[in-house]
């Protein structure tokens, strides 16, 4: 196309444009709105909100499901991929990691726990307080949290102590409201002040709205299928590149990330796959955010 050209279809383009630009905004989001999460006040760094464990949805057998993941940077950048040892398989990270451990060398030990998997926790919950985003209210959300939200589960359903009274935190009559309490330590989200009020029950006991909420709740088996999970050699080819093992890295084509990871044979009690970690609510914020820069 010339100048002349140019100037021929200055206004013969609009229409063009305007379909192209209708195709961005009805493209998909990747933003999960299933999930709900807490931001945090931009001055203070703090924030606070009220919600409610749910029970077991239909044909699930527990309330939640656990997942296992990898983040890590290399030369060849960000490794933020779900770990197939959720599934109970193999996963490249977590056999290089084996491979490094087993050598007993104390920098290939530290290499090991830079890359070691974390667990991660996702479950339905009510929103009954979210002075941020009151909109959320009265909707039940995905919620996903880590080792230190899951301890204070933990701690509700079997108490350090016999004179404290066990609380099923999921049953829709006989659990209890979690206080969610976040504070910025260090630079990071920080959970420990949050704790779970007096037992009740959700929408004031009338069984018609916790019927409503009840069957208004996700799928969490869904969340693990196996169609989610990349391929083992997706996974070996994204790590290799990350790592910058460009000679073990097959294919140049950018492959999505996969979820498969199984735990070495061996164990050894100070390994970081022996009874797998649970990272802390902070590191799982943490990851959030390199996970936006990585796809950036």
């Amino acid at each position: 196309m010339n100048f002349k050209d140019l100037k021929k279809t200055s206004s013969a383009n609009i229409n063009q444009l305007i379909t192209e630009m209708d195709k961005l905004s009805s493209t998909k989001s990747y933003i999960d709105d299933r999930y709900w999460t807490l931001p945090l006040d931009e001055k203070t760094g703090n924030a606070t909100a009220l919600i409610r464990f749910l029970p077991v949805a239909k044909d699930n057998n527990i309330p939640w499901v656990s997942l296992f993941s990898h983040g890590f940077q290399g030369p060849g950048g960000w490794y933020i991929e779900n770990s197939l040892t959720t599934l109970g398989q193999p996963d490249p990270v977590s056999e290089t990691n084996s491979e490094l451990w087993n050598t007993g060398i104390d920098a290939n030990k530290d290499i090991v726990r830079k890359r070691k998997r974390k667990q991660h926790f996702i479950t339905n919950i009510l929103v009954v307080s979210d002075p941020r985003n009151p909109k959320n209210e009265g909707k039940v959300f995905l919620y996903k949290f880590g080792k230190k939200i899951f301890q204070k589960i933990q701690d509700a359903l079997k108490p350090e102590f016999e004179t404290d009274k066990p609380i099923d935190v999921f049953d829709l009559w006989k659990g209890a409201n979690f206080r969610l309490k976040v504070r910025k330590v260090e630079g990071y989200p920080n959970y420990d002040n949050s704790f779970f009020e007096g037992a009740s029950p959700i929408c004031e006991g009338d069984e018609s709205k916790m019927e409503a909420v009840w069957t208004s709740e996700y799928d969490l088996k869904e969340i693990v299928s196996p169609k989610n999970f990349k391929t083992y050699d997706e996974l070996k080819t994204r790590m290799n590149r990350v790592l910058g093992n460009t000679a073990k890295a097959g294919p140049t084509a950018e492959t999505k990330p996969t979820i498969r990871e199984s735990a070495p044979k061996t164990k050894s009690e100070d390994a970081p796959w022996a009874a797998p970690e649970a990272s802390g609510d902070d590191e799982d914020d943490a990851l959030a955010y390199f996970k936006g820069l990585a796809d950036d």
